[in-house]
């Protein structure tokens, strides 16, 4: 059973949240402590979080890009603010999704279940390391190495990355890159997908490679 942590102050809406999901054959823990909600996820170990942005003591954001450094748990962001500013600043900081409330429940559902699914299927496909040119791409790790040098990714810029890896030197469509991240091109956001493209091209280029990763407008990317 999926263990999804919920990470909202509203105690009607974690309750609403918990009965949804139990419903639907996932274990729930509702954080309780705000003032070291890192520790206390790192502790949990959840398979997927739920996080609003307005939390006590920690901006939802912040906290999102503190586990980036330490985990790739899959984070939907579940929150009233209704701005692409919010949105395209979660995507880039590592979200995975984000939807703002009030949400469908049927939506949300399908989401969850997507993301878990794509994350369990692609790492079950993929070998545990690739090679690019002179990066050792450790895929389980999550790590880009050259050298002494080890830059990690996010769980979607993995993702984006094997793929573009296994069909190097071949234009990759944004559906097919949109469908590997979501596994449901119906729930995708084009602008994850951008946003990922451009943190991955900035981590390359920090370990010597800037511009492997071609735009082919209107038609998706290359890596060469």
């Amino acid at each position: 059973m999926n263990k999804i942590m919920i990470i909202e102050d509203e105690r009607p809406i974690c309750d609403e949240l918990s009965k949804l999901l139990e419903n639907n054959n996932y274990e729930t823990i509702i954080l309780q402590n705000f003032k070291n909600p890192l520790n206390e996820i790192l502790k949990v170990s959840p398979d997927l979080i739920l996080l609003d942005i307005n939390i006590p003591h920690i901006n939802g954001e912040v906290l999102l890009q503190d586990l980036r450094k330490e985990s790739n748990i899959p984070v939907i962001m579940v929150t009233s603010i209704n701005s692409e500013i919010d949105e395209a600043l979660s995507i880039s900081y590592g979200a995975d999704d984000y939807i703002t409330k009030p949400y469908n429940p049927n939506i949300l559902l399908l989401r969850i279940g997507a993301i878990l699914k794509r994350v369990k299927s692609n790492y079950n496909n993929i070998s545990n390391e690739l090679i690019y040119k002179d990066l050792k791409f450790d895929v389980q790790k999550g790590t880009i190495k050259k050298d002494k040098l080890e830059i990690e990714l996010t769980k979607n810029e993995i993702l984006v990355f094997s793929y573009l890896l296994t069909h190097q030197n071949k234009i990759v469509t944004r559906d097919e890159l949109m469908t590997t991240l979501w596994d449901n091109a119906e729930y995708v956001n084009e602008n994850a997908l951008t946003v990922n493209i451009s943190r991955l091209r900035n981590k390359l280029k920090a370990v010597g490679y800037p511009n492997v990763i071609e735009t082919r407008k209107g038609i998706g990317y290359i890596l060469s």
